[in-house]
C-alpha cells in the first residue's frame, strides 16, 4: 500500500490488513475477535473437516467424491498401464523388459502407497520428498490408492492438522490466559 505521494505506507495498520487478507492465521473460524489460530484447510475439503460441515457440499459429501474419484483414477490409471504393458507386447523386447517393467510398477507402487499413507499421519521431511519426487510419480497408483483407503475413514490428512490445529489452539490459550494480580507488584525470589 501507498500513500497519495506514492511512498510505501509501512504502518501498523496497513501491515495487519495484509496479513489478514494473505490469509495468515489469526483466528479460529468463527471467531469474532479474530484471535488465535485458524484450521489450515485440506485440498478439496477447505476447513470442513474441523467440524465435518460445510452445507449440502459438506464433509461427507467430499469425502465420497474424493474416495470415488481416486478409485475412478486408479481405474483408469491401470488402463492406461495396461496399454503401455501390450505395447511393450506389441514391441516384443523379450521377457526380461517386460518383468522389469511390471516389477518396477508395482514397487513404486507400493512404496508411493506407503509415503503418501505416511504422509498423512506426519509431515514429510522436504528434502526426502524432492529425492523421491521420480518414484512418487512413477507409483501414482499407489498414491492414489492411499487417497481412496484414507477418505473412506477421513478426510486424507484430517487427524494430522486436527493434532496440529488443537495444540495450536492448546497453546494459544495457555498464552492468553489472564494472570491474576499485577505483575509489577510480584515478589522477586532471592
Amino acid at each position: 500500500m501507498s500513500d497519495e505521494n506514492g511512498t510505501p505506507d509501512t504502518s501498523a495498520e496497513s501491515r495487519g490488513a495484509a496479513e489478514v487478507s494473505s490469509g495468515a492465521p489469526s483466528g479460529p473460524a468463527g471467531d469474532p475477535a479474530g484471535a488465535g489460530p485458524r484450521p489450515e484447510p485440506l485440498r478439496f475439503f477447505g476447513t470442513t473437516w474441523l467440524n465435518h460441515d460445510g452445507g449440502p457440499r459438506g464433509y461427507a459429501v467430499r469425502r465420497g467424491a474424493v474416495a470415488l474419484g481416486s478409485l475412478l483414477a486408479v481405474v483408469v490409471s491401470c488402463l492406461v498401464l495396461r496399454f503401455a504393458y501390450q505395447g511393450i507386447a506389441i514391441a516384443d523386447l523379450g521377457g526380461f523388459v517386460t518383468v522389469l517393467v511390471v516389477v518396477m510398477f508395482a514397487v513404486c507402487s507400493a512404496l508411493a502407497f506407503r509415503h503418501t499413507w505416511d504422509g498423512f499421519a506426519k509431515r514429510p521431511d522436504p528434502d526426502r520428498q524432492a529425492s523421491l519426487r521420480g518414484l512418487l510419480a512413477v507409483g501414482f497408483v499407489g498414491s492414489l490408492l492411499a487417497y481412496f483407503f484414507r477418505a473412506l475413514t477421513e478426510a486424507p490428512g484430517e487427524r494430522l492438522h486436527r493434532e496440529e490445529y488443537e495444540a495450536a489452539r492448546q497453546q494459544h490459550e495457555r498464552r492468553t490466559t489472564r494472570r491474576t494480580g499485577n505483575p509489577s507488584r510480584k515478589r522477586r525470589r532471592r
